[in-house]
């Protein structure tokens, strides 16, 4: 009798654990609308579910099918009482966290009368195969990480930071994530369920102040049909709302330039010829104020939110011939209103305004890398950011049956006022310190009206139909661009040295017997307006094969269209096809332990920087000159021109080509396939753990290709005569876009008066690779889920990233020209360019955690020990695949005349890094909390990434190769005095 109560007893306690689990854990039941939630569950059939969220005046009911599942969807986050009647009388109710993206369970089909609990059994999601990590407000406030979207999806397992150049200018340079093994231009980001990303080049979006944030979600692969646009990741921003209760609050948050980690730059050793870490004065100082408000218009019915933060930023850095001082002031906002316009009905609008401008003061360095200044130059000023404005409408037709609408207006502006433009930019490059000459302040000037618009449009419905949920909907989106690119002055010059017997593009070789200075002169503009349009449908259904397993089927089909300045099409893709398949099997029925898998495959649209560098008119020119070693006496330092070294290199003409005449019309987007299994299991005390295989493969890559001479060369072979083989020839030269390893179809004018004739050039003939990037990872992970004291989540992954192509952009030399970079321009370019790629990062451990000490403090920690990068030696082109390479100066694989693969010249080394956080809430002044965060405690200042060209010229080493171009941030000291009512 005593063994048979000692078993009762632990099995009420499992079966109260299950229960509670379900009330307190909220848990994936399948992929939830982007800025909206569900919550799912199952009970006796003919049981009354009520869901009622106070706080927002949210009340739905429904009664269970006759297979006892019930399903709630596209329910605002938040906290919801869930109420069960059942058929017999008998009720129960509990409490759920409903997060943005995610489904929540509530099941509803034990009931026991008496319990003893002896341990907290955490419940795990069961239903979803997606890879997801979601930080609402509480749990992002309680790590010490930097404020901002990108520093928080880093804390993901599988997300590192992209390379410093990428990214847009001035303060918001460089802050983007690799996700996945894929490229920092190949992510996607929402607010609210409207796309944000710049689609230029994908490497910036909009942004709401950061205490306007109420959830953020990143997902990192197994992603539902719903989403596309993306072959690395998905970074979602849900925003703050008002409810039926007034609440605001204001905050100072100041990062003193005085408590930060000392800039730092580097010089060659004298004697050793390594690179040197010294420090130098300069660094930001970073001061934020936020005001904010939100409550009822009308109980239960009208609801606000705003917000306004004022920013007072000011960086200064001190160069070897120049320093500057940027500040921003720039306010910013954030404006919510929802509307429950009946128990069915809710409308949603959104307004957010996140344009900055940043004032640039530039003065020449009379001491290298120190204070003192000479002549000041012009201002110049940045502006990024712009107006965003989102509605959403959501109608529960049925118990069964929701859809929503959404429509945006998005604008983000690039424009800039360059006070210099007038300089020609010139730069020494003679010895590592690589001064600066003349009066410019930048070496590339953006149109003062660059701008980019977007208008988009979805529609999305889910309908219940018992163990089929089915999810379908569209979205459709133009977006507009106005860009332009040009030299300040005309032309930017380097100064640099030729070595004796070495050559440069121009067909010049010195044969003097000594070296030579020279001058590379280089001229470059283009620009126009430009269109975008993109549009998707998918279908979804979620499948409970039996009780213990979901199937998720879904597919979803995309088409692109790139139009050029004249609004003639000259990419469009209709239907492409990607399915989505899932399955997750809850193991043992109770949501402790799932097995889960995922096949997929992700299309990811052509970029308007495709536009703009292929469809409009675009010149570019570089001439060589000896130096004189003489410049101009005034403000100008024009470098004196001796002879002409070779003749002119050509680039682009300045002519804008036919749209039919520059695309392969047989093209196909770029797109990848994944692959993804794991298992979760949930243990007692609120710990998980869990272990993840990912397989992704670049399937098909779209660049543009310029091998003339190796089309011109087939032609010959096969029936063409001389003219006509010389005009396929030059036609390539052009460059057309296309699949990159594959035939290419080319319509030519071949003079014959037929017009436009159709020409395929097998791709044997174009001596080019297949593309391949492939990324594997393995993921163990574990995380004990806060409970009001304390928590502890981590990861380490091992990863490999290999391929012949990052992606979208180039970080071996920064080039985020997505979609359109040198890569497969000619084949010596791409000779030796198998190997590790710019992203892999072979180990990563992180770990994150918090500490109630006190009911008034709080300590918080969060470490990352990351391995280094893979290294190059770039390099004049010197094989013989073609004689065009050459002309794009230290960028192939060929370095100092030797064939070095890709990543065989080392890796940098490990980088590590702790932060640390303290928060006080006194008792004694309720509503107030002060918050110190010092984020990389012990100034580590590892480097990320190296200036990998190794030559100047060809055969002629270059002075500045495996010069560190950026480090970890130092350490910084953020304060916060925060009151709330």
């Amino acid at each position: 009798m005593l063994f048979r109560k000692t078993v009762l007893a632990h099995a009420l306690t499992i079966a109260f654990a299950v229960s509670a689990g379900s009330v307190l854990v909220s848990g994936d039941a399948h992929a939830a609308s982007n800025s909206a939630g569900d919550i799912v569950g199952r009970a006796a059939a003919g049981t009354v579910i009520t869901i009622e969220n106070k706080s927002i005046g949210l009340t739905r009911t429904l009664t269970v099918n006759k297979n006892g599942d019930y399903q709630l969807t596209m329910l605002p986050p938040g906290t919801y009482t869930v109420r069960a009647k059942r058929p017999d009388g008998s009720t129960e109710e509990r409490q759920v966290a409903v997060n943005a993206g995610e489904g929540t369970s509530a099941n509803f089909e034990a009931q026991t009368n008496t319990v003893v609990v002896t341990g907290r059994l955490q419940r795990i999601d069961v239903k979803s195969p997606e890879s997801s990590m979601v930080l609402n407000e509480a749990a992002i406030d309680r790590i010490p990480v930097a404020r901002d979207v990108t520093a928080v999806a880093l804390l993901a397992p599988g997300a590192t930071r992209g390379d410093s150049r990428i990214g847009q200018t001035t303060l918001r340079a460089g802050n983007v994530p690799s996700l996945g093994g894929a490229s920092p231009a190949e992510n996607v980001y929402y607010i609210n369920g409207f796309n944000v990303t710049n689609m230029l080049n994908g490497v910036a979006f909009n942004q709401v102040p950061f205490e306007g944030i109420a959830q953020q979600q990143v997902k990192t692969g197994g992603y539902g049909p719903e989403y596309g646009r993306s072959l690395g990741g998905v970074l979602s921003i849900t925003t703050k709302r008002g409810t039926n209760e007034w609440k605001g609050g204001a905050n100072v948050i100041w990062e003193p330039e005085s408590l930060r980690g000392k800039s730092i730059y580097t010089e060659a050793g004298k004697t050793t010829g390594k690179w040197l870490v010294a420090e130098r004065p300069g660094g930001t100082d970073d001061l934020k104020a936020n005001v904010w408000a939100g409550g009822p218009l009308v109980k239960d019915k009208l609801f606000i939110f705003g917000l306004v933060q004022g920013a007072d930023i000011e960086a200064k850095s001190y160069g070897v011939s120049t320093q500057t001082v940027t500040k921003s002031t720039s306010p910013r906002f954030l404006v919510k209103a929802d509307w429950n316009i009946n128990d069915s009905n809710t409308l949603e609008l959104t307004a957010f305004d996140d344009e900055s401008k940043d004032k640039v003061r530039t003065w020449g360095s009379t001491v290298p890398y120190q204070t003192p200044r000479g002549a000041e130059r012009l201002p110049d000023e940045y502006t990024t950011g712009g107006q965003n404005y989102i509605a959403k409408y959501t109608s529960w037709l049925t118990d069964d049956f929701t859809v929503s609408a959404l429509a945006g207006l998005g604008k983000y502006n690039r424009g800039s006022n360059v006070g210099s433009a007038a300089c020609n930019y010139i730069r020494d490059d003679r010895t590592s310190a690589q001064t600066r000459l003349g009066c410019a302040t930048t070496s590339s000037i953006t149109d003062p009206g660059a701008n980019d618009e977007r208008k988009a449009f979805r529609l999305d419905a889910e309908w219940n139909l018992g163990d089929h949920g089915l999810r379908f909907g569209l979205d459709n989106e133009e977006y507009k661009v106005v860009d332009g690119t040009k030299n300040p002055g005309g032309e930017t010059i380097l100064i640099k040295t030729l070595a004796p017997g070495s050559d440069l593009p121009s067909g010049y070789v010195n044969n003097t017997g000594a070296p030579i200075d020279f001058l590379q002169v280089r001229h470059f503009e283009n620009g126009g307006a430009f269109t975008t349009k993109n549009s998707a449908y998918y279908l979804e259904d979620n499948w409970q094969v039996t009780k213990n397993v979901m199937l998720n089927l879904g597919v979803r089909s995309e088409s692109f269209e790139n139009l050029n300045a004249d609004d003639k099409t000259f990419i469009k893709v209709d239907n492409t096809i990607a399915p989505r398949f899932g399955v997750s099997w809850d193991v043992k029925g109770d949501q402790s332990m799932k097995v889960f898998a995922n096949l997929g495959r992700y299309y990811i649209p052509v970029m308007s920087n495709t536009n703009v560098r292929l469809a409009g008119a675009e010149l570019d020119y570089t001439d060589y000159f000896v130096y004189t070693g003489t410049n101009s006496n005034d403000a100008f330092q024009l470098p004196g021109r001796g002879a002409q070294l070779g003749e002119r290199t050509v680039s682009g003409d300045g002519t804008a080509g036919d749209p039919r005449s520059v695309v392969d019309p047989n093209i196909k987007p770029m797109y990848q396939d994944e692959f993804i299994i794991g298992a979760q299991q949930a243990l007692a005390n609120r710990w998980t753990v869990g272990a993840k295989f990912t397989y992704r493969k670049l399937k098909k890559v779209m660049d543009d290709m310029c091998n003339g001479p190796g089309a011109e060369a087939w032609a010959l072979s096969n029936g063409y005569d001389a003219d006509q083989a010389a005009i396929i020839g030059e036609s390539i030269n052009h460059c057309f876009l296309y699949n990159p390893g594959g035939d290419l179809t080319a319509n030519i004018d071949l003079g014959d008066g037929k017009g436009l004739s159709e020409v395929v050039i097998p791709a044997a003939s174009l001596g080019f690779p297949k593309p391949e990037r492939k990324y594997t990872a393995i993921e163990l992970t574990f995380e004990r889920a806060w409970d009001g004291v304390w928590n502890l989540q981590g990861s380490y992954v091992w990863a490999k990233s290999r391929g012949n192509t990052e992606g979208y952009v180039k970080s071996d030399i920064g080039q985020d020209d997505a979609g359109i970079s040198q890569d497969w321009d000619y084949p010596g370019l791409m000779e030796g360019s198998y190997g590790d790629l710019p992203n892999d990062r072979r180990h990563t451990f992180k770990i994150f955690g918090a500490y109630q000490v006190t009911p008034e403090l709080r300590l918080g920690a969060n470490a990352i020990i990351q391995s280094g990068r893979p290294l190059n030696c770039l390099g004049y082109y010197s094989g013989n695949l073609d004689t065009v390479s050459i002309l794009y100066g230290s960028s192939s694989f060929y370095c100092n005349r030797t064939l070095n693969a890709r990543g065989t010249v080392g890796r940098l080394e490990w980088t590590r890094e702790l932060s640390l956080q303290a928060n006080y809430q006194p008792k004694w002044l309720k509503g107030t909390t002060f918050s110190l965060d010092v984020l990389n405690v012990f100034n580590e200042r590892g480097i990320t990434s190296v200036q990998e060209a190794g030559e100047s010229a060809r055969g002629t080493p270059s002075p500045n190769y495996l010069q560190p171009l950026s480090f970890q941030l130092g350490r910084s000291v953020r304060l916060m005095a925060q009151y709330e009512f």
